[in-house]
């Protein structure tokens, strides 16, 4: 049976490999967390594509910590938290309303706790 979806998951992945590897280049935005989505979207769309990114030299390594050990790495956690606190800086700078920049602290402290408490390294 053919996966309607498949398209979406297909496309999600694409743009998420695109992402992080710009995160690998820009210091504000996070790669780990877009390698995570693109290896879950090609899960679902491209085996060939999902089995690339999961041993690729460079990405492979961060996908499987997290995979077998849920570990975000030390550099990922600033990131992360780093880009979600200069998103809404820069939503409060741009004049957005109080509500959204509420919102978007609730919604960002939530996923910062759950980031940085994850481990930094698999357990010895």
């Amino acid at each position: 049976m053919i996966d309607p979806f498949r398209p979406f998951w297909l496309a999600t992945g694409i743009a998420a490999v695109g992402l992080g590897i710009a995160g690998a280049f820009l210091p504000l935005l996070p790669t780990t967390p877009f390698l995570l989505l693109a290896a879950f979207a090609f899960a679902r769309s491209s085996p060939r594509l999902h089995d690339w990114l999961v041993t690729h030299r460079q990405f492979g390594p961060m996908i499987e910590n997290w995979r077998i050990h849920g570990v975000i790495s030390r550099r990922a956690k600033t990131a992360s938290v780093g880009a979600m606190a200069a998103a809404v800086l820069l939503s409060w700078l741009t004049g957005f309303s109080a509500t959204v920049i509420i919102v978007q602290l609730i919604v960002m402290a939530f996923v910062s706790v759950f980031i940085l408490t994850r481990p930094d390294a698999p357990p010895p």
